[in-house]
């Protein structure tokens, strides 16, 4: 389909419905989409994003397609961002999937990225709460942090100079400072309403968590505090985070200088933890493991249906 793309004008397009790319995911039944929900800096057209758009096709790029937006106030999009505006457009995106290109759940996948992994998670969790739910192929999230509160107690610009992190070692100081976070995006407790939700309705469900150790811009620490809520919500069991660790130990496939895999499974779902040795907060998008986390999840969203 290259010479048919390449005709095609370039720039911004009024009616999507009208593109040859549309067409084939619209028209191909083994099609599958990964929406694609980006992080707080850049647009969907900042250079560091190509080789994220290459590694979730790259598994099988004759059936797979990409779809990423701009929230409100990003790129072309107008408005102003806020945890409620992000949220809605992103719903908006796969309702828009689902409803215009006629994409079942079965065959989307949701991916995010920094913040857009607690929009992931939003989107998830709403989907989920639906009448009967609507349960994706799966998920995958990289770098997410599991609140903006803890973020704020952990950020570093490039790794080195500190925001409120000197703060925290005062808590009621910086509890009073928290007051005045806008949009809290608690990926903590809406990780562990969507599998509460799932469990409840014995839905099948796969999420990878994915986070380089180096990441400056948000600890992977926060990948495995998602983790530990991830388990809690799957056990239902109230289990302490250092008995947490201590069991997750047990289980981790320790993978020497390519970091490390842990996998908790119930017999609805699973979610794997990968933490990666090295991978930064922006380059690890374009990293094989981010391929093989897609092609993973769909094989096995493939295999459950058959």
């Amino acid at each position: 389909h290259e010479s048919a793309l390449i005709k095609e004008p370039s720039g911004f397009v009024p009616n999507l419905d009208s593109r040859t790319a549309f067409k084939l995911l619209r028209d191909d039944p083994e099609a599958r989409l990964v929406i694609h929900i980006h992080g707080a800096a850049g647009t969907v057209g900042s250079d560091y994003r190509v080789p994220n758009y290459r590694a979730l096709s790259a598994g099988d790029p004759r059936n797979m397609h990409v779809l990423t937006f701009d929230y409100r106030g990003f790129g072309l999009s107008r408005g102003a961002p806020s945890e409620k505006g992000l949220i809605i457009d992103a719903i908006s995106i796969v309702d828009w999937a689902m409803n215009t290109a006629g994409i079942p759940p079965s065959r989307i996948m949701i991916f995010g990225q920094s913040v857009g992994t607690a929009v992931s998670l939003a989107v998830l969790e709403h989907f989920a709460m639906q009448s009967p739910p609507l349960v994706f192929a799966g998920a995958v999230l990289v770098a997410p942090f599991s609140d903006v509160a803890s973020l704020a107690a952990t950020y570093r610009i490039a790794g080195t100079i500190p925001i409120l992190s000197p703060l925290a070692r005062f808590p009621k100081l910086f509890r009073y400072l928290t007051t005045y976070i806008r949009d809290s995006w608690s990926s903590k407790d809406r990780i562990a309403r969507y599998i509460q939700a799932n469990e409840d309705n014995k839905v099948k469900y796969r999420l990878t968590l994915i986070h380089a150790e180096d990441d400056w811009d948000i600890p992977f620490h926060h990948t495995e505090v998602l983790f530990w809520h991830a388990v809690k919500a799957m056990t239902r069991h109230d289990i302490s985070y250092d008995d947490f660790v201590h069991k997750k130990s047990q289980s981790m496939t320790d993978l020497g200088a390519a970091g490390s895999i842990t996998e908790w499974k119930t017999q609805n779902g699973i979610v794997r933890e990968e933490i990666l040795k090295t991978g930064l907060h922006d380059v690890i998008m374009g990293n094989a493991v981010v391929t093989m986390a897609v092609m993973r999840i769909f094989a096995n969203s493939k295999s459950s249906l058959d």
